[in-house]
């Protein structure tokens, strides 16, 4: 991902629009692009701030801790459920969410679960042929 831009960068483009310059010609000016001369603007009339938005981060995943209870509850109900015997319970109570979802959800909590899948089911380590 990208670095935003420098502050000294934004604050010159925004206070040239703040003197009366259009967008166009202060982006022209400083060198930025127009979209992103525009973007600056409508997030300092918005906000009232000029600093760069957080990037990065887990944003999606704050879904599931609404549901928190629940998902600890399905747990400690079942200990030896997998993640996708975890997901189909929540999907059947109407929580959808995914795998990758809960393993983060229990990685915050600093619990492991198991994972079902080809790859992790015991079975023979070698291809018959070759024995």
């Amino acid at each position: 991902m990208g670095r935003p831009r420098s502050m000294d960068l934004r604050a010159r483009t925004l206070a040239a629009i703040d003197g009366g310059m259009s967008c166009r010609s202060a982006a022209a000016r400083l060198g930025v692009a127009l979209s992103t001369a525009v973007r600056w603007r409508d997030q300092q009339r918005r906000t009232g701030a000029d600093a760069p938005k957080p990037q990065g981060g887990d944003v999606r995943s704050r879904r599931i801790e609404a549901d928190g209870r629940v998902v600890m509850a399905l747990y400690e109900a079942r200990r030896d459920i997998t993640l996708e015997g975890l997901r189909a319970a929540l999907a059947e109570g109407g929580v959808t969410v995914a795998v990758s979802t809960l393993h983060r959800f229990f990685v915050r909590r600093g619990l492991t679960r198991k994972k079902d899948g080809p790859c992790h089911r015991a079975g023979p380590t070698r291809r018959p042929e070759a024995a």
